[in-house]
């Protein structure tokens, strides 16, 4: 989850997945702490950045599901590279599904896409699911 509406839509389509297949859903929260360190030290408190990343994840959840926690939901906040983290995620997963920005061409290639590291690297299937098309697979 990262906040954009494609990871909203990524998770309601990972939950209605799981309920056609009987699986769980763990959504991942990767924060990466900016290494910015001058002669002072690191800019940022590590542990102000965690709780705000805690906060951040619990609104996202909020945002997707209100103030119910659904059974089948495992929760995992991730501090690196988010690409990363979900590939190492799609170890013995049966399937990993990522939200898309929409980014197209030139920043695209400039930025990276994580959805399009993830489809080339990740250990299992990918769905990458846009805002527009994030509707449930039981539909």
């Amino acid at each position: 989850m990262d906040g954009s509406p494609s990871s909203y839509a990524a998770l309601r389509w990972a939950f209605g997945y799981a309920g056609l297949v009987g699986g769980v859903v763990e959504a991942i929260h990767v924060w990466d702490t900016p290494s910015d360190v001058g002669w002072t030290g690191p800019a940022i408190d590590p542990e102000y950045d965690l709780e705000q990343a805690r906060e951040r994840f619990a609104g996202e959840l909020r945002g997707v599901f209100g103030e119910e926690h659904p059974a089948g939901l495992e929760e995992h906040l991730v501090e690196g590279d988010p690409s990363e983290v979900l590939i190492r995620a799609s170890e013995g997963a049966e399937i990993l599904v990522v939200g898309s920005r929409g980014r197209g061409g030139f920043a695209r290639a400039m930025l990276g896409s994580v959805s399009q590291r993830c489809a080339q690297h990740a250990a299992c299937p990918v769905v990458v699911v846009r805002k527009e098309h994030g509707q449930d697979p039981s539909r």
